[in-house]
């Protein structure tokens, strides 16, 4: 199979989480820059800390755009949303980057605190991997603080393994080869 171009789009997907919830998992839009703030801004210390690896409160306007209008050649950032059009609510988002003319890219999950402990992040993770796979992308990896065992579990659950960190003992790094990706 060929791989997409890079800048194909996401096509919109229903999943259903360990509660029954269900959500839709969509490529972000512009649209979507006060939800995205809204969860950033929603998450406690702790959650921001983990996510970003500072004391990060909301995102500089500079980070929202970016986050909001990905470079679609190298990047996706996908949502996950409930409720009809009219009342959408992001739930969480995942996102990979790569570099121009680069086989890897870098992950980044985030899910909102209502969402928490649902079973987001899988499906997320899952349908990202797939994407950038399918977009040409042979490797993905992501840096993890050492204390998170429940994004590293999934991780090791997804077929990650961790390979030594350039961040120090407080950050793992974990890696997949996409080509095993189901």
């Amino acid at each position: 199979m060929m791989p997409l171009a890079r800048d194909t789009p996401f096509v919109p997907l229903e999943v259903q989480l360990r509660d029954g919830q269900r959500v839709t998992l969509r490529g972000v839009q512009p649209q979507d820059r006060d939800g995205f703030q809204a969860v950033i801004k929603g998450l406690s210390e702790a959650s921001r800390y983990t996510r970003f690896m500072s004391p990060l409160r909301e995102l500089s306007a500079q980070m929202l755009e970016r986050a909001v209008n990905p470079d679609q050649a190298n990047e996706l950032q996908l949502v996950a949303v409930s409720g009809g059009p009219d009342r959408e609510e992001i739930a969480g988002g995942a996102r990979y980057c790569g570099s121009a003319g680069s086989s890897d890219c870098e992950f980044a999950i985030t899910v909102a605190a209502a969402w928490q402990g649902r079973g987001l992040a899988r499906p997320l993770l899952n349908e990202l991997m797939r994407a950038a796979r399918d977009r040409g992308f042979a490797h993905m990896e992501g840096y993890i603080l050492a204390g998170n065992a429940r994004m590293l579990e999934l991780a090791r659950r997804l077929g990650f393994v961790e390979v030594q960190s350039p961040e120090g003992p407080t950050v793992r790094m974990v890696r997949c080869d996409l080509g095993t990706v189901a």
